[in-house]
């Protein structure tokens, strides 16, 4: 659709501009739907809300011993179904009196639109922060004491660190996320203030703190209610999300041009034949929580 005061050259190249910007500006918003957390390998197409994206698990095949005369007895691959769908669509629309004026400015960056840009991605982050902690499997409430509150959250990560490592969850890609108060006295801890003789200092994109220990710790907001620290593998979730292209046309209620998109998105706890339980119908018991993620709360001094 061409508007009376574009350009030939130009009215063509708006959506372009606008995907751009806004896929820029929306990812280092997220925490739990960020990579930290979670991994997007199943996106595939996604067309609307109701999709289905089918996950396969390859179940381990099972080692035999060879010896004569019996040989080898071959056996075929076993494969779980899990099912990712698409649950959300949330919409962005800006309403712009002047398209040609919008995509010489990139009027991402003017403050309303900067918030309208972080309220989609706090819906989307909160979302798969629910998700994520809703699949987790609980540990104990940390119990801290007045004038020892840090090393009781870091000693709490480490007690998770060793959980993982029982169940030969990878130590690559670990995060832990914390809420903003466990962040004030974590940060305390010397592991954490002096994290450059531990791992990598420094605040980055995506609430990340610190990395040490095998894990990049994260803080963020959007903490699911009752819990406050969540530690676990990017690889047991994983979020699906697509924007739909941008549209542009004349609004019917102001005397203004609008720019819109539509945001698809879905998550789920992946799970694995060695650490899930198969039912009878080659699916998986998601009932329970997964061993590749877990959470604690803090119980606080008074």
């Amino acid at each position: 659709m061409a508007f009376r005061y574009q350009n030939d050259a130009t009215h063509s190249n708006v959506p372009e501009i606008w995907n751009a910007g806004l896929l820029t500006q929306f990812d280092p918003l997220l925490v739990w739907a960020s990579p930290l957390a979670t991994n997007r390998k199943y996106e595939g197409e996604i067309r609307k809300k109701g999709d289905t994206v089918h996950i396969n698990s390859l179940v381990r095949p099972s080692v035999g011993d060879y010896k004569l005369p019996e040989g080898m007895t071959a056996t075929r691959p076993e494969t779980v179904d899990q099912r990712l769908l698409i649950t959300e669509a949330k919409y962005l629309q800006v309403l712009v009196e002047d398209a040609e004026n919008i995509q010489g400015v990139n009027a991402l960056g003017a403050p309303i639109n900067q918030q309208m840009i972080r309220a989609l991605a706090r819906e989307a982050d909160t979302f798969m922060g629910i998700l994520i902690a809703k699949g987790a499997t609980p540990l104990p409430s940390v119990k801290v004491t007045s004038g020892n509150i840090s090393q009781n959250l870091y000693g709490a990560i480490l007690d998770m660190m060793l959980a993982l490592d029982e169940n030969d969850i990878p130590s690559d890609r670990r995060y832990v996320v914390v809420s903003p108060r466990v962040k004030r006295y974590l940060v305390e801890h010397p592991a954490i203030a002096n994290a450059a003789a531990y791992g990598e200092p420094g605040v980055t994109t995506n609430g990340v703190v610190a990395r040490l220990a095998s894990f990049t710790v994260a803080s963020t907001t959007a903490m699911p209610a009752g819990t406050d620290i969540v530690a676990g593998h990017r690889e047991f979730a994983t979020f699906a999300s697509q924007f739909t292209g941008f549209r542009e046309g004349q609004s019917e209620r102001y005397r203004a041009d609008y720019i819109d998109t539509l945001h698809l998105y879905g998550g789920k706890i992946v799970r694995y034949p060695e650490l899930d339980t198969k039912k009878a119908d080659n699916t998986f018991d998601e009932s329970k929580p997964t061993k590749g993620i877990l959470k604690t709360a803090v119980e606080w001094a008074a």
